[in-house]
C-alpha cells in the first residue's frame, strides 16, 4: 500500500493544521474585479458568465461568499 501527496497538497494541509490558510483571506481585488462583485451581487451578471469570471478569478467565489456571510 503506498500514499501519495502533491507538494500543493501536503502545503494546503500544512497551512490549514497552521491556521493559515490562504483561502480564508482571499487577495484584494482590483478595481475592476471589485466592479464586476458588485454587479454580481446586484443581479446584473448571470451565474453562467459568472462560473466563467470565477473559474478565471477563484477569488471572486472567495469574495462573494464573505459577502454573503456577513450580511
Amino acid at each position: 500500500m503506498s500514499i501519495h501527496f502533491t507538494v500543493s497538497e501536503l502545503t494546503r494541509n500544512l497551512f490549514h493544521s497552521l491556521g493559515l490558510d490562504h483561502e480564508r483571506a482571499p487577495r484584494p481585488l482590483n478595481p475592476e474585479e471589485s466592479l464586476l462583485l458588485e454587479c454580481y451581487l446586484a443581479g446584473q451578471i448571470p451565474e453562467s458568465a459568472w462560473s466563467d469570471y470565477v473559474f478565471e478569478t477563484p477569488d471572486l467565489a472567495r469574495h462573494a461568499e464573505a459577502r454573503r456571510l456577513s450580511h
